[in-house]
């Protein structure tokens, strides 16, 4: 029986410990950077100050009160953290400054003011009575809204329904075991107190594993994973290299190659194909075959305002289409109208 007890203490000690490690984790280190890591490391970090809490309470009954009162002041900001890294994370963190700023803005000067006035072991009676549901029912509402959130993304749709498999798991499993932890704490008196720091081990141990055995965990972690990782393009080299891919196109004129490939591009640059695609995506915001007809179209205008002999088709070949349809296509795309309408205005 002794040993049981001194396995339960080591489980549940353990998880909240190395929750708040890889809290901690997301919070400062976690790469790439996103809005939803510090939520998610907030998130961690309060549930392991109040799984610890429990875990020393449960075996130690003379737990000073401060400490307890600790584990209950980390409870009010649960549910806030949980419901602002599942908005965060499925929207990739986009207009939350200003609610974020509000809800905490609110909460923190509440909790602190509650936490200094009306300390645990003074106001017991109100603790038992009062704050302790308040703050329950607060971290439920918070779990209510998150479930919304994730039901207006379409998060519980079936697994293969879902854009991205990976990412939906693990917020569920974030949300879901979130809710488990609540739920748990709420009917303790029925079952097991220390049940609440056994299933936050349950939950960090999943999350350990599928962040471990992540081939990619950028698509793990992220809705809309950054395509090129964590290499980076400076400023300074990336204006370099798009002087010399402007003078690549005006002067030698590639995109004349209706062959031309983003490699061959690449090889004149002295660079790897997917420097040069991270370059017109990231830096240009623009496709290679998108970039091409930019030059293309270009020429065809001057072609046909200068020259009345060449037909369309010709012009086209001329400019580097390799067929007279994509050629009308690029040009209507660029120009709003058919080169025919286009040399009539002109």
């Amino acid at each position: 029986m002794e040993i049981s007890r001194e396995l339960l203490f080591f489980i549940s000690a353990l998880g909240a410990f190395n929750g708040l490690g890889l809290g901690l984790y997301f919070l400062f280190f976690a790469k790439p950077k996103h809005t939803s890591h510090y939520f998610l490391g907030g998130l961690l970090c309060t549930l392991s100050v109040r799984i610890g809490k429990s875990v020393f309470f449960h075996f130690n009954d003379d737990l000073a009160s401060f400490y307890i009162q600790l584990g209950l002041f980390a409870c009010w900001f649960i549910g806030p953290m949980l419901y602002f890294y599942v908005r965060s994370a499925t929207t990739n963190g986009l207009h939350l400054g200003k609610h974020a700023k509000i809800h905490f803005g609110l909460l923190i000067p509440v909790a602190l003011f509650v936490f200094i006035r009306f300390p645990r072991y003074d106001f017991h009676g109100l603790w038992v009575n009062y704050l302790i549901q308040i703050i329950y029912w607060q971290w439920c509402a918070y779990i209510v809204a998150a479930g919304f959130v994730l039901f207006k993304a379409g998060f519980f749709k079936k697994p293969s329904e879902s854009k991205n498999k990976h990412f939906s798991f693990w917020v569920l499993s974030v949300f879901l075991g979130t809710g488990l932890i609540w739920f748990v704490f709420n009917t303790a008196e029925y079952t097991s107190y220390i049940l609440g720091a056994i299933s936050f081990s349950f939950l960090f141990y999943l999350l350990i594993i599928l962040f471990l055995f992540s081939k990619n965990r950028s698509s793990l972690l992220l809705l809309n994973p950054p395509k090129y990782g964590k290499k980076e393009i400076s400023p300074t080299e990336a204006e370099e290299l798009t002087t010399s891919l402007e003078r690549l196109m005006q002067q030698d004129q590639l995109f004349k190659n209706a062959n031309l490939t983003l490699g061959d591009v690449a090889k004149k640059l002295n660079i790897l194909p997917h420097k040069l695609s991270q370059l017109l995506n990231e830096h240009l915001e623009k496709s290679f075959p998108n970039y091409l007809n930019e030059y293309r179209i270009a020429e065809a205008k001057l072609l046909m305002k200068s020259n009345t002999l060449f037909s369309f088709e010709a012009i086209g070949y001329d400019c580097g289409f390799n067929s007279k349809s994509a050629f009308y296509a690029a040009f209507k795309k660029a120009t709003g109208t058919t080169p025919s309408k286009f040399k009539q205005q002109n």
